[in-house]
């Protein structure tokens, strides 16, 4: 049975994670203590009464946006893609938030989230994903289009691991699904695993109720087994493998870290995530401020422990502080909801839903995303 309590608290806590960290993304760590003090930044800093995300969440909405477009073309019309053709064609219409103006005026937008003027802000998108995407977003793990690594692709599918949840697919296939997604920029093994890894994490969390410590080292395992060949997987078992062991024998955080790296690489990004969850997976906050306050890819690596920690929680136990003020917070609820409550409308069958239909067929939905 699926809970979508769960499935909103991956998203917020992801949304949330990148918003604390957004503020200090390139901030060194003696810059952010200076700035926030001894603990760093604990509270989001907020602009026009907003906590900012970042193109990790927006790209995070868009991936989402794929998965719901393919099923419900699937259903409707009794043919679809594969999800990541879907994921592919998102993930240019995230592009075109990033280099139009709102708003498009054409006949048929694709993706509804191109209704929403808020997700035309620009916030520090990474330039490996700008640029494969302005080139078409062709790459595969089969035949890369470069030998990026880094967390473009890791921090935007989480899900991936969601969706797939009690479905009849295979572990193996959407765990896939996530490298295919993460691989359509990223061509770097490293830079598609660590992606297929964070959605076997999620769906094993939110389908199996595993522990976080399971999850991982299963997560792990498979990797292994789905990628026997792949040149750098015993680097990506090792850096696992060190955050796993860094959680459990209670070394200092900063320390720690300086150990897995600074994120800016996707299995980085990952192993600090599985730390900071791991060690704090009872306390959502602890988490995230360990996750952000270090210095390097903050955004990345809080929205990843977000994820994790907020799929192992649930979005009743993410505390109050981080749902008030998240731009776009509602839109965030919303698109969770859609992953768990699915596409209901069939080729053959009675049954309709409009606002269904005006988002994941028409494309025009259009809602109050403040």
């Amino acid at each position: 049975m699926r809970d979508i309590d769960k499935f909103r608290g991956c998203l917020i806590g992801g949304a949330a994670g990148d918003a604390l960290g957004y503020a200090v993304e390139f901030l060194r760590e003696e810059q952010i203590f200076s700035k926030y003090g001894e603990n760093g930044i604990t509270e989001y800093s907020l602009r026009n009464d907003k906590a900012e995300i970042s193109d990790d969440t927006q790209m995070t909405l868009f991936t989402a946006n794929g998965l719901l477009l393919g099923t419900t073309r699937g259903m409707t019309r009794g043919i679809m893609g594969s999800y990541e053709s879907y994921i592919q064609m998102m993930y240019k219409c995230w592009y075109r938030t990033q280099t139009e103006s709102y708003p498009i005026n054409e006949d048929y937008l694709y993706s509804w989230l191109l209704n929403i003027p808020e997700l035309f802000s620009r916030r520090a998108p990474g330039m490996t994903c700008l640029s494969a995407i302005e080139h078409g977003a062709e790459g595969s793990t089969r035949e890369p289009i470069n030998n990026s690594k880094g967390c473009g692709g890791v921090m935007r599918v989480a899900p991936i691991g969601l969706y797939f949840c009690d479905k009849s697919i295979s572990y193996e296939k959407s765990d896939m699904i996530g490298a295919e997604a993460a691989a359509l920029t990223h061509g770097h093994d490293l830079g598609y695993i660590p992606a297929a890894a964070l959605v076997h994490i999620i769906r094993c969390i939110v389908e199996n109720e595993a522990t976080i410590d399971d999850a991982v080292n299963e997560a792990v395992d498979s990797m292994q087994a789905l990628f026997p060949n792949a040149k750098h997987i015993a680097e990506f078992t090792a850096i696992m493998k060190k955050a796993v062991m860094l959680a459990k024998t209670g070394n200092n955080d900063i320390a720690a870290i300086h150990q897995l790296g600074e994120g800016w690489v996707a299995e980085e990004t990952l192993a600090i995530a599985v730390y900071c969850a791991l060690k704090y997976q009872n306390d959502f906050d602890t988490a995230l401020r360990v996750s952000v306050n270090h210095n390097g890819d903050s955004d990345s690596t809080g929205a990843v422990t977000g994820n994790i920690l907020g799929a192992f929680l649930g979005y009743d136990k993410i505390p109050q502080k981080y749902k008030d003020n998240l731009e776009l917070r509602d839109l965030i609820l919303e698109i969770a909801d859609d992953l768990c409550n699915d596409c209901k409308i069939s080729e053959y069958g009675s049954y309709r839903d409009e606002v269904w239909e005006s988002k994941y067929i028409k494309a025009e939905f259009v809602r109050n995303a403040h």
